[in-house]
């Protein structure tokens, strides 16, 4: 058994952090709470919808950040911030927009039209970062 007995709800606007020991279940958790994993029983609601039966809603209002950033190598940043924009359905220029902006905050200018294979990992983590604030979820 990953995970037993949890029951927990964090209010909006909350910081909140797993702790413990390797093993815990943090990490089968929070895999659960984003979709990667099904949970065997009980439920999970993202801001009140069930991951379980309304994924794609629930997954709409979240964005995941991986322990390993995975980007395409043969897209430029540019070019997979776009794809992530289209997956969550955002017109073009409204994802330009917000590409713009993300390039501003986390400094992407100067290698965001690269091949991202060319990427250090932190550029890597940036882009990232960046992917998952794109459609401005209401959790992260």
């Amino acid at each position: 058994m990953a995970v037993q007995g949890i029951d927990l709800e964090i209010p909006c606007g909350e910081v909140f952090a797993f702790l413990g020991p390797n093993g815990a279940g943090k990490t089968t958790t929070i895999k659960m709470m984003v979709g990667l994993l099904r949970p065997t029983t009980g439920r999970i609601r993202i801001c009140g919808l069930d991951i379980v039966t309304e994924s794609k809603a629930a997954r709409s209002r979240l964005a995941y950040v991986p322990d390993q950033p995975y980007l395409y190598d043969k897209l430029s940043g540019r070019e997979f911030l776009r794809f992530v924009a289209g997956m969550f359905g955002m017109a073009r220029a409204d994802a330009d927009g917000r590409i713009e902006e993300l390039t501003a905050t986390f400094g992407l200018a100067s290698f965001l039209d690269q091949l991202t294979e060319n990427y250090s990992h932190g550029m890597k983590q940036r882009v990232v970062f960046s992917s998952a604030l794109l459609h401005r979820p209401e959790v992260l």
